[in-house]
């Protein structure tokens, strides 16, 4: 049935089975003209969005269709996360578009995307085997399959970091594909979540660190490297990623600004997290002693080495001259935990440990931020608040003396 005669400025507006619809001719991105279209059930609606599409036209090319979620990953992957982030965020991020997103939301068209069908899927993805989901079992050789390929579910379940990941993903690139005008609202923002309880972080005590350190001292060619990580708060890859360069032992100073970083299968020596991260930093006697020490070390290792030796400048290294790779660190220290005789905790607690004992110092709180190059002041006083056990029985002894008058 046809609709009434269009009014002036109306343009291109007219009846489409139950509403309206419009078109302005655009340029598309690679560089073709088409035809974009607009719909509503109203012909004010459809001429609003009209008039908002002509001025979308004419600030530059405008994609004629909405593509999936699958083929706006590939781009945003490509085009945004690649070129303009770290390399391991484009590792986290692909890890996780690819294997949940793409298989479980990539062919839903972006602009169709809905809140229900963002709930349903993380929900999906949280009660599912991801062994059986992404057939990690059947990609072991025959002989080594022990699970899902033989029927043997092994309930290998996304934690609940893992879910809240997926959903920070998704609205991250949710936020871009808005920025480019190809939807107007992030649905992966209005999604419920279980809330996340944070581990609690474990540290040492003085004796701790002094008893681990003392026993590496003697004969542990990462000696150095862990009293980095106690005494400066170094992270993994920043005492790993240091050169001899950035150390000047007669001035008692060491510069951090690099980082040694495995990114798949490239082992990275790139700048470090963020520019308050650079920082230089005095060196205490323990921590110069340890470098003079690694200098005669290597200096005998390359001796030994002859021809295999491959130099570097870096200060940790291989017998062979080669980069320390940052996974071995962690089964190095383990070992090293064990020999000393306290408990285990990770380098990334170690660090925190030299924070808790710059609390137990009464060192300011400032003084400890800077030391440690964090971003954000908030980041250590989270560390500041969790006092240590022996001033919480201290305080506790005290408030009893006083209560007991």
């Amino acid at each position: 049935m046809p609709g009434r005669a269009r009014a002036n400025g109306e343009g291109s507006v007219f009846p489409y089975r139950n509403g309206f619809a419009a078109y302005v001719w655009v340029e598309k991105p690679d560089g073709k003209r088409g035809r974009k279209w607009v719909y509503g059930k109203t012909r004010e609606e459809v001429h609003e969005k009209w008039i908002k599409l002509h001025g979308q036209a004419k600030a530059g090319p405008v994609a004629t269709r909405s593509p999936t979620v699958g083929e706006y990953a590939g781009y945003w992957l490509r085009e945004i996360v690649k070129p303009n982030l770290a390399p391991r965020s484009y590792v986290t991020y692909e890890v996780v578009v690819r294997p949940y997103l793409v298989s479980g939301l990539g062919r839903k068209r972006l602009d169709k995307l809905r809140v229900s069908d963002v709930q349903t899927w993380i929900n999906e993805v949280g009660r599912t085997c991801q062994c059986c989901a992404q057939g990690k079992d059947e990609r072991r050789k025959p002989a080594q399959r022990r699970c899902c390929a033989l029927g043997r579910c092994c309930r290998d379940l996304p934690s609940a970091t893992t879910v809240t990941h997926l959903r920070t993903v998704l609205r991250t690139l949710l936020s871009q594909a808005i920025t480019e005008g190809l939807i107007s609202r992030n649905v992966a923002s209005l999604v419920k979540l279980p809330p996340v309880r944070k581990r609690k972080r474990k540290a040492w005590t003085s004796d701790e660190a002094r008893r681990f350190l003392e026993s590496a001292r003697a004969d542990d060619p990462l000696y150095a490297a862990y009293a980095l990580v106690l005494v400066l708060g170094l992270r993994k890859g920043e005492m790993l990623g240091l050169t001899w360069a950035d150390v000047d032992l007669d001035a008692g100073e060491l510069t951090i600004d690099r980082q040694l970083q495995r990114v798949g299968a490239e082992l990275l020596h790139r700048e470090t997290k963020t520019a308050a991260s650079d920082a230089t930093l005095p060196l205490p006697d323990i921590c110069a002693v340890a470098l003079s020490g690694r200098r005669v070390a290597q200096a005998a290792a390359r001796d030994a080495a002859g021809p295999a030796w491959q130099p570097s400048d870096l200060i940790l290294t291989t017998r062979y001259g080669r980069p320390v790779e940052p996974r071995n660190v962690n089964r190095f220290w383990d070992r090293r935990c064990d020999v000393a005789g306290v408990r285990r905790i990770t380098v990334r607690d170690a660090r925190r440990t030299c924070a808790s004992l710059l609390a137990d110092l009464d060192v300011h709180p400032r003084v400890a931020m800077q030391i440690l190059r964090h971003a954000q002041f908030a980041i250590t006083m989270e560390i500041y608040t969790v006092v240590s056990s022996a001033a919480t029985r201290e305080a506790l002894k005290r408030l009893g003396k006083a209560l007991d008058r």
